[in-house]
């Protein structure tokens, strides 16, 4: 099978930026993942790709193969997940179009399977720090470098969707200093963390959520708008990070089970 050393769980049609790439067909122990997976060079490192949502945007936020994604990945040899999103902003300072590198998740869905490890061997992964230090700093550097507004911190609260929040639970996390939302970072990041694999958040807000004092209700059609217009300065992002990680590992991201299962 082929190889790949970086993942890219991105929208369907970044790829499509990409010359010489080769499609393959992966089958995992959690079913197939969202698209057969494409891969393609970027910078001299080999990248696979999986349209999160699918090729045709069918699987809404909730039903996303998280699970196969990411074992995909592994499969492949993939060590580096980028995780670029469409994401809302629940403070005024954070405007659509900016940039954010988070570094702090906020779990709050309800129906996911969200762990590799259902028993027997009992596995409690530190998730202290979700975002993977290297891989951060990096896209914080390039970011600034390639003059993208940009914020080098930031924590993503993670809603079940598909719908929107009630106005009562935007204001909620907007009270709680939280600066973006999102429907799919949970449990892609953590499921990445399980298998060992460094992962980065790339926050691209669309809009303001409605508890942002004084927006109106955010549309789907809004949110659309405003990432195909931005779409660009991703991929410049994307293609400037990825020759920019170094070939070492040595983040906590790469030992992550050490010392995390309990074994009698």
């Amino acid at each position: 099978m082929s190889t790949a050393e970086i993942g890219v769980f991105g929208g369907s049609g970044f790829y499509s930026f990409l010359d010489d790439t080769e499609t393959i067909e992966i089958d995992t122990p959690y079913g197939a993942p969202s698209a057969p997976v494409t891969l393609g060079d970027v910078g001299g490192r080999t990248v696979a790709f999986i349209p999160r949502h699918g090729l045709k945007h069918e699987f809404p936020p909730h039903k996303v193969p998280y699970k196969a994604n990411a074992w995909a990945m592994k499969e492949l040899g993939v060590t580096r997940v980028l995780g670029p999103n469409a994401c809302g902003s629940l403070q005024a300072g954070v405007k659509p179009g900016d940039f954010v590198i988070c570094d702090q998740l906020v779990d709050r869905t309800r129906d996911r399977p969200n762990t590799f490890y259902d028993g027997p061997l009992t596995t409690h992964i530190s998730f202290a720090d979700p975002y993977c230090p290297t891989m951060r700093a990096t896209g914080i550097e390039q970011g600034r470098a390639l003059g993208i507004p940009l914020h080098d911190r930031g924590t993503v609260v993670v809603i079940e969707g598909p719908r929107f929040s009630t106005r009562a639970e935007s204001t909620w996390f907007s009270g709680a200093g939280w600066e973006v939302i999102n429907m799919t970072q949970y449990p892609e990041a953590v499921l990445a963390r399980e298998l060992e694999l460094c992962y980065m958040n790339i926050s691209l807000i669309t809009d303001y959520d409605v508890g942002v004092l004084g927006v109106a209700p955010v549309t789907h059609e809004e949110v659309v708008r405003v990432f195909t217009e931005n779409n660009e300065k991703l991929r410049e992002l994307l293609f400037a990070v990825i020759p920019a990680l170094p070939d070492a590992r040595d983040c906590p991201c790469a030992t992550a089970l050490t010392g995390a299962r309990f074994e009698a």
